[in-house]
């Protein structure tokens, strides 16, 4: 959009006027160019955003790199170097605040499962106390699920489940079990999973570990039911769980699944060897798997992960929780190219909506229908 302003009585001179994304902050010569830029990045509240020039970012790989990358904001690197967390990547007004929040912010890691206090069959099976039609006070409960594999096949590259736990969101653990493989293991991988001949030897039958997790998971609600709301079913959160829940050959619905190696603000690309040593390392500030995998270890990170990423502040965005199917849909679709191209940048923004379910939507209390 260009203007013609009067300088003086013979000096014309042109102005141009950039349009600048209230999210991100590009900057774009054409309005036309804007709304294109908005109908395909599905900007959100639900972004991360620095807290220093309020700029969204979309994921929390970008935000880090916006900070302190190679090339960071300056202003925002020079405040958030005195002030910022680095694992949270919050800031606070003073150094006794950030102190205070980096003793609860920066996690011990867990205990060797050897050392955890197994729970009795009648806690591990117990339903849930939640009755139909009421408001819970908090969101549906949550357990986090992880599994060690053992090789099968000719040269030991078939996956199959050899170990399995289930822990509550208070890291407490309600199943542990080893798995009897259903062919014969032709590579332990026992450098890994630090799993021998004997610990299978009489291990539970693949069969009887899917019921018990499917009883705890299914938490005495219909399966019709949790296929299409949910209703007093469990949350399941672990990391890359299509593969876990193959070598269980066991389905669950995706709208209760919340992996770590797929919600999009933790990371730009999966490309790294180790994703969950990564994320664990980068947002709880301590190693895992530094040597043998430890189940316990590995579902106390992803249940971290999450809650981290649930304790996030958005707004609702419009988005009902009472429904745990939902779909999103590009809300620039429903108006006309007149009304868009008369919004502001902050209108368009404040239409935008994610294409992804925000995990801080799961502590938003629903009502059991």
């Amino acid at each position: 959009m260009v203007h013609l302003v009067e300088l003086d009585a013979d000096t014309p001179k042109t102005i141009t006027i950039r349009h600048k994304c209230s999210a991100c902050f590009k900057q774009y010569k054409k309005k036309e160019h804007l709304l294109e830029h908005m109908k395909l990045s599905y900007h959100s509240v639900h972004q991360p955003k620095c807290d220093v020039c309020k700029k969204h970012c979309k994921s929390f790989e970008s935000l880090r790199e916006h900070i302190t990358g190679p090339l960071p904001k300056s202003n925002c690197a020079k405040i958030f170097n005195a002030q910022g967390c680095h694992l949270c990547m919050k800031i606070f007004d003073s150094s006794d605040a950030l102190s205070a929040h980096k003793e609860m912010c920066y996690l011990s890691p867990a205990p060797p499962i050897e050392f955890i206090k197994m729970p009795s069959v009648e806690l591990e099976m117990e339903a849930s106390s939640l009755t139909e039609g009421n408001y819970t006070s908090r969101g549906p409960e949550v357990v986090a699920i992880d599994c060690e594999m053992v090789g099968g096949g000719s040269d030991g590259s078939l996956d199959l489940c050899g170990r399995v736990c289930l822990i509550d969101e208070d890291e407490n653990v309600i199943f542990h079990t080893y798995v009897e493989p259903q062919i014969p293991v032709t590579d332990y991988r026992y450098e890994i999973t630090g799993i021998t001949e004997e610990h299978l030897r009489d291990a539970m039958p693949l069969k009887q570990v899917q019921e018990k997790i499917e009883k705890i998971l299914y938490n005495g609600e219909s399966i019709w039911r949790t296929r299409l709301e949910g209703g007093n079913a469990r949350l399941l959160v672990g990391h890359d769980l299509d593969h876990d829940l193959d070598c269980l050959r066991m389905n669950y619905p995706d709208h209760l699944l919340r992996d770590t190696a797929k919600y999009r603000p933790l990371m730009k690309t999966n490309l790294c060897s180790h994703p969950l040593k990564y994320l664990s390392r980068t947002y709880l500030g301590y190693e895992i798997q530094s040597g043998t995998h430890d189940p316990y270890e590995d579902c106390v990170a992803a249940m971290r992960l999450y809650k981290r990423m649930r304790a996030q502040v958005h707004p609702l965005e419009g988005i009902t929780t009472s429904s745990a199917t939902h779909f999103y849909t590009n809300s620039f679709d429903s108006r006309t190219s007149k009304e868009l191209d008369n919004m502001s940048p902050d209108a368009l923004f404040e239409i935008s909506r994610s294409n992804y379910r925000c995990w801080c939507l799961d502590s938003r209390p629903k009502l059991q229908s």
